[in-house]
């Protein structure tokens, strides 16, 4: 990971403290437990629990790394220095398309982003286009397949993060 900062909401820095505490107290016993069990079995050359379980280990150790990297350049989003009156981190919009059709959205940071339930990150297509506009302007996004949508904003709003 860069030294990039890392935009969130304090909700976010609480889930990646919340996932690196579990991974260190938890889920590297269990998986040293599984080692060690696996170690017992015999002909590591062969021994597919082994495997599976270093290769569980790999990936644990790996995310920890991700999440000390994430959290060393997290820069928190102060609900008291909130701007409401353009689109940032940490805003609800209410946007409308160029169809009519109104779509809402909390806007996060990338490590937030969970576009399913309504985060976009603001690193994102629309996320990006969206950044810094205020109620009444239109941004325009530019799509994977080159084509481009036109998205009015229609609110700004604190988020429920």
């Amino acid at each position: 990971m860069s030294n990039k900062e890392v935009v969130m909401t304090r909700a976010g820095l609480k889930a990646l403290e919340d996932e690196l505490e579990e991974l260190k107290t938890v889920r590297r016993k269990d998986v040293a437990e599984k080692i060690k069990v696996a170690r017992g079995f015999g002909d590591l050359s062969e021994n597919s629990e082994y495997d599976e379980a270093k290769n569980e280990q790999g990936f644990i150790e790996s995310r920890i790394v991700q999440l000390e990297a994430t959290l060393k350049h997290a820069r928190v989003i102060d609900d008291d220095d909130l701007d409401l009156s353009v689109v940032s981190v940490g805003t609800h919009i209410k946007i409308v398309d160029e169809d009519g059709e109104a779509e809402e959205y909390d806007m996060t940071g990338s490590t937030e982003a969970d576009p399913l339930n309504g985060k976009i990150s603001d690193e994102s297509p629309v996320g990006a286009a969206l950044i810094g506009k205020k109620v009444g302007e239109t941004a325009e996004v530019v799509l994977p397949n080159g084509g481009t949508v036109q998205y009015k904003i229609l609110e700004i709003g604190r988020a429920a993060l």
